[in-house]
């Protein structure tokens, strides 16, 4: 994301990044309490979150935007902002709003102000909130015409979350400030405490907020809770959040299939099947799954993909490294991927883009051999400094502090060779850092001890 971000010239605020999942709520806490803090910092009046999964997607844009401005008038004056989509089947896997008495009706003046159409957009008070009902259950809400599915955006003030989640869900409430107050700033990155927020228990919006607190306005002055409305939107919204959601509303071939990548396939039906580097060949299949990446491969059947939650489990058991990071890994100064893995060695691809540089490291398990097949790399050996173009290479002995730089104006690619006892990404002692990550206290007294007694 922080990658993404510097692609398209955008300095954000820092990305919270927490050390464990602990669902929605939790997430959404961490995030208000930094609007708070930047709004005091800034002056601002108290904001408005506006709050999105990152697994839906929405065709008509301007209809969506033109919902926003409605929800925010509607939250800048204290509301709990939903919006509500119209069901088509009774899914067990969303939850679902019921809709009580129109709210307001308000004229939206649509977002290109060379439109300047006017649109009439409903809201109506939440009278419910149902999160994943039974199949029963949900196909009798359908048949009543009163509800919605639960898009999963909310658009409410910081700190109206807060105080809900603090009266409904106090122990989310502390523990996530006390992490928050605990954290430290990383780069792009802020970190909340890790050992605090692993204490905090795993909770959703639905569950610990919206759920838990009397919904309609008249209850208000009693509770003290803000009022819940749901706006209604038809803006093509769908939850790709599955390989089936996928599937559905992918472009598919006569016989149901959809393919991507290079794929070939003869007698195959209702399948999905994606190549992202091979080629993938399928013969007499049907309502099958298959997904070919550079670290993993995934078959399965399509009415059984629940099944993967266990499967993601047992990877965690086992530390599987597929389960932590892609073949490909994201760093600030670029990325490395990993080509092969043998005992005793491995050989990465390393990406550094123009003026960024690795820290200054070194470890005590591996050697490295640098060779560069395109551009200009500055390399720290010891007490030398030089540079390295195409077709040229280096050794880095076991022990030795080293950095790669990219001083050039295009990106520098290098293929590394690493041999040696142990490969883990943990055995790197960070002596400096350009982008301010944490050079560990304990690595630094160990490196000194070993200093001295070798000196001794």
């Amino acid at each position: 994301m922080a990658e993404h971000l510097r692609q398209l010239g955008i300095s954000p605020s820092p990305i919270i990044l927490e050390s464990v999942s602990r669902n929605t709520a939790p997430a959404l806490t961490l995030g208000a309490l930094h609007l708070v803090q930047e709004c005091q910092h800034c002056n601002s009046d108290d904001p408005v979150m506006l709050v999105m999964p990152a697994d839906h997607n929405i065709e008509n844009i301007p209809d969506f935007q033109n919902s926003l401005q409605l929800a925010e008038v509607l939250a800048s004056k204290g509301c709990i902002v939903t919006f509500g989509i119209s069901p088509t089947t009774p899914k067990t896997a969303y939850g679902y709003l019921e809709k009580g008495q129109t709210y307001n009706n308000m004229l939206v003046r649509r977002k290109n102000p060379r439109d300047h159409a006017l649109r009439e957009i409903n809201a109506f008070q939440l009278n419910s909130f149902t999160e994943k009902p039974e199949e029963q259950l949900a196909k009798e809400m359908i048949e009543t015409g009163r509800y919605l599915w639960n898009s999963g955006i909310f658009v409410m003030k910081a700190s109206i979350w807060l105080r809900e989640l603090s009266e409904n869900r106090p122990e989310i409430s502390e523990i996530c400030r006390a992490a928050y107050s605990n954290g430290k700033k990383d780069g792009d990155f802020l970190r909340p405490n890790g050992q605090i927020f692993e204490e905090c228990p795993s909770d959703s919006i639905d569950y610990a907020v919206m759920e838990n607190s009397p919904l309609v306005a008249s209850n208000r002055d009693k509770t003290g809770n803000a009022e819940r409305v749901i706006i209604p939107i038809d803006i093509g919204w769908s939850y790709v959040g599955s390989w089936n959601e996928y599937w559905d509303k992918s472009i598919k071939t006569p016989d149901g299939n959809v393919l991507k990548g290079d794929v070939y396939i003869e007698d195959t039906k209702s399948s999905l099947l994606i190549s992202q580097g091979r080629m993938l060949a399928a013969v007499g299949l049907e309502n099958v799954i298959v997904v070919e990446t550079a670290d993993a491969i995934l078959v399965a059947d399509k009415d059984r993909l629940e099944g993967l939650k266990g499967l993601v489990g047992r990877l965690k058991q086992d530390a599987r490294e597929e389960q932590i990071n892609h073949r490909k890994v994201h760093r600030p100064w670029g990325s490395y991927e990993t080509v092969v893995i043998g005992e005793r060695f491995q050989v990465k691809r390393l990406e550094v883009k123009p003026g960024g540089g690795l820290s200054l490291q070194l470890h005590h398990h591996r050697a490295e051999h640098w060779v560069v097949v395109k551009g200009t790399a500055k390399v720290t050996r010891g007490d030398e400094e030089f540079l390295l173009t195409e077709h040229e290479s280096t050794y880095v002995p076991v022990g030795t502090k080293h950095r790669l730089e990219n001083p050039g104006t295009i990106p520098l690619e290098i293929i590394e060779v690493q041999s040696g006892s142990y490969l883990g990404e943990d055995d790197i002692v960070r002596l400096q850092d350009y982008y301010s990550r944490e050079v560990p206290g304990v690595m630094l007294e160990s490196l000194f001890n070993e200093t001295i007694f070798n000196q001794e």
